[in-house]
Order: C-alpha cells, then sequence, then structure tokens
C-alpha cells in the first residue's frame, strides 16, 4: 500500500530546502523514532531508498526476540 505525500520548497535569497514529510501511518509502521538519522539513496529517476542503520534495526530485532 503507497501512500501521497508532497514535496514541499522553501526558497530564501541564498538557498533552497526540499522537504518530504513522513505519514505518521508509515512512521508508526516503521517504529520510527523521534531523531532518527536515516541515510537516502538515489536508485534511479523514479526511485530513492530511505535506509535506517544497522544498529537501529539490530536494536529493534533485540527487542522483538525479548517480547512474550
Amino acid at each position: 500500500m503507497g501512500h501521497a505525500t508532497k514535496i514541499q520548497l522553501i526558497k530564501r535569497k541564498k538557498s533552497e530546502q526540499w522537504y518530504v514529510n513522513l505519514p505518521a501511518a508509515i512512521a508508526n509502521a516503521m517504529e520510527f523514532q523521534k531523531g532518527e538519522i536515516v541515510e537516502w539513496f538515489i536508485e534511479d529517476n523514479q526511485r530513492m531508498i530511505l535506509k535506517r542503520s544497522d544498529e537501529i534495526v539490530s536494536s529493534m530485532k533485540k527487542k522483538l526476540n525479548t517480547k512474550p
């Protein structure tokens, strides 16, 4: 299932910044934490990959394995 989101552009005198908001349903499903750092990779002109750090993913797996 996909979630549509709008790309926003903030233009300033000397710079511009692009924003992509992550829908709450996606952030909750991925269990993102406030302030978490992610990395973007460009696959081609239609696809970007958002990658989490391996440390975050491994800590999430440890939490899942300790639940009854």
